[in-house]
């Protein structure tokens, strides 16, 4: 294990504070938690060095510091973690002296236990040790072989938990993806929310490990065990690396399904609707004969792919639903797109569980933009174009709108002109924001202040008074304002219609 596989753990949020590709690649051979003003010798070679920072104090820092850190260079230390609940922070002083004696230097964040750090580097080294060729394995041989059979016979995922446990006394334990999904679970282990699973994940408290497949950041899998120490590590990694073998058989099975969704997606985009076509792809996907379907297209920003985890984080989160049956497939651009199938639900149902599991799933990637728009449930293949239609034009009016709108938006969010407007075509709101508005807009630095005024007017609901006073000037310049814009874009402020137009025109731009 290196010192930068610490940092990629998410259920730590370890940060860097300061530390160069060289010394984040060096290999941990174990860790050492000290508070000691000089704890060379205590430390071995290639250990971390947790410090909760008791030792520091700004009086005499620089000195104080500078020693601590050169013991942990002589002794070989590859990195501090410096906890940040002692002092509020990682002090200045400290970054300056690991900076001077090259020490890579990592910030714990209060939430973060040092016990967890320590588990984390020792299961991993556990797992390292158990992938090298070996005659000896952790579970007991009967176990194995009993594990190895139900995975080649198609066992599901709860019921090879089950048996790789059972030996143990079968211990509460549950296998989560990053989002906090609950794939399965021991019978011992109680139901846990997913907002409550995040946070056993990033919380420390158990025991988390991290199950090694082709996974995504979405939908990686963690095997967790609320009570720590009641299984060996070692025993933990086969059972990990079991459940990793069913996880690649498991996303083998998905690809291949996937060319089956993707016809199904071209098959509802297409110009006009062939209800037998739609049949069939709706059953190839085994969605056939259903009582609602509804579609949902979102967006993965900035430079998603598509393919990829644009498809894993739109699945990750309609996982989460229950009962419904889906497809998903690439669509235009940078759209995914997915036909659920389920019993006859209200779109807003839908909507609703969806809102509550976004943050969970946006959280996994947080520096991305993760948007989606529904259509509203239909009765039938044939209007499954039209659903299409539906769910793009809600996706267009989250994403473009002037105003904060819902990251998973349906038909129903779409409530004042600004989201309604949001689902017209950039050509199109171009085209009339020019009509509208054209003197205006190329009128200079005239245009520019007409434009500004017509925007308070609006604003204050055509208050004369209101206006001169919100933009410091006189009534009767207000005035003079008003009847430019009047004459040069052929509209009286006075009638609503009007009103309206430049209004519209405004959003548009």
């Amino acid at each position: 294990m290196h010192v930068d596989h610490l940092l990629r753990l998410d259920r730590l949020d370890l940060s860097l504070v300061w530390g160069d590709e060289s010394l984040l690649g060096q290999e941990i051979a174990g860790v050492t938690a000290t508070d000691l003003e000089d704890p060379e010798r205590f430390l071995q070679p290639g250990e971390v060095v947790l410090s909760g920072l008791v030792w520091w104090t700004p009086d005499g820092a620089p000195a104080k510091t500078d020693h601590f850190v050169s013991a942990l260079r002589r002794a070989g230390a590859v990195a501090l973690l410096a906890g940040e609940e002692t002092h509020g922070h990682v002090p200045r002083e400290l970054a300056d002296a690991c900076r001077k004696h090259r020490v890579a230097l990592i910030a714990v964040p209060p939430h973060t236990g040092f016990r967890a750090i320590t588990e984390a580097v020792y299961l991993r080294q556990w797992g390292e040790l158990s992938r090298r060729p070996t005659g000896h394995h952790a579970l007991p041989e009967n176990v194995r072989l009993d594990l190895d059979r139900a995975l080649e016979s198609g066992a599901t995922a709860g019921e090879l938990l089950d048996r790789a446990f059972a030996h143990l006394g079968s211990p509460a334990c549950h296998l989560l993806t990053a989002s906090g999904r609950t794939v399965t679970r021991t019978d011992a282990a109680a139901e846990l929310p997913a907002r409550a699973a995040v946070e056993a994940l990033r919380g420390g408290q158990g025991t988390t490990l991290r199950v090694e497949a082709e996974g995504t950041d979405f939908d990686t899998w963690y095997l967790h065990l609320p009570e720590e120490g009641q299984v060996p590590p070692r025993v933990l990694h086969e059972i990990s690396e079991l459940l990793g073998r069913h996880r690649r058989r498991q996303d083998r099975h998905r690809a291949a399904r996937g060319p089956a969704a993707a016809r199904l997606v071209e098959a509802i985009g297409a110009p006009r609707a062939d209800t037998d076509h739609l049949r069939d792809a709706l059953a190839s996907c085994g969605l056939g004969d259903r009582a609602a379907y509804t579609v949902v297209v979102a967006s993965l920003e900035p430079n998603a792919d598509a393919g990829a985890d644009g498809i894993a984080a739109l699945t990750e989160a309609l996982g989460h639903l229950t009962s419904v049956a889906f497809a998903v497939a690439p669509c235009a651009g940078d759209e995914v797109a997915a036909v659920l199938a389920h019993e006859a639900v209200t779109a807003d149902a839908t909507r609703d569980r969806l809102r509550e599991v976004w943050p969970l799933v946006q959280a996994c990637r947080p520096e991305s933009i993760w948007q989606a728009g529904l259509s509203t449930p239909v009765a039938t293949p044939a209007e499954l174009n039209t659903a299409l239609t539906q769910a793009r034009y809600a996706l267009a009016a989250a994403r473009t709108a002037t105003r904060p709108a819902p990251r998973v938006a349906g038909l129903s969010d779409l409530d004042g002109l600004a989201l309604l407007l949001g689902g017209i075509p950039d050509a199109v709101r171009e085209v009339y924001r020019e009509t509208v508005l054209g003197p205006l807009l190329n009128g200079g630095r005239s245009g520019v202040m007409l434009l500004d005024t017509l925007e308070v007017f609006l604003a204050h609901d055509c208050s004369w008074t209101r206006t001169a006073e919100a933009l410091h000037i006189h009534v009767n310049t207000v005035h003079y304002r008003v009847e430019r814009i009047e004459t040069l874009t052929g509209r009286d402020l006075s009638r609503l219609d009007d009103r309206v137009d430049l209004s519209a025109a405004l959003l548009c731009r």
